[in-house]
């Protein structure tokens, strides 16, 4: 392991985490490294995007619903309704990564703490099982083989 492994591991982990942990396992690294180094990177991701936070969501309005009368009326806003910045903070590191869910959330109108907070939370969440399924699907490969 060298340092050059470990800044494309979390390099990789900045823009999506379901990539970087397979590839931590493809670089033979420590199962609890790869899940400190990819959470490390996701978060970082988040938080730099939700720093940007007010330009983003001008932008993204524009660029999406034009205004913020049309995002409203989205399938998105009713979602963000319902469950909130903290099914958005534990669930956007699965389902579309950290940078695209604080970017949403910032969007939406989340606070910045509690969005960083919470989508914190669920990258740490989300980097444990993934790690985990890893490591127990190579131990299981390993016993088959």
């Amino acid at each position: 392991m060298n340092l050059e492994t470990i800044v494309i591991l979390f390099a990789a982990s900045m823009v999506e985490l379901w990539m970087a942990i397979p590839l931590g396992f493809v670089m033979e690294l420590n199962p609890l490294l790869i899940a400190i180094i990819s959470a490390a990177g996701a978060i970082l991701s988040g938080v730099f995007v939700t720093i940007l936070g007010d330009n983003l969501r001008n932008r993204f309005l524009k660029w999406k619903y034009g205004d913020e009368q049309a995002l409203e009326k989205s399938q998105l806003y009713k979602i963000w309704n319902k469950y909130g910045v903290i099914g958005l903070g534990l669930l956007s590191p699965l389902l579309f990564g950290a940078p695209l869910g604080a970017a949403v959330g910032i969007a939406l109108g989340a606070g910045k703490k509690p969005l960083i907070l919470w989508m914190s939370i669920g990258i740490l969440c989300w980097s444990v099982c993934l790690t985990l399924v890893g490591f127990t699907g190579l131990l299981a490969f390993e016993n088959v083989t």
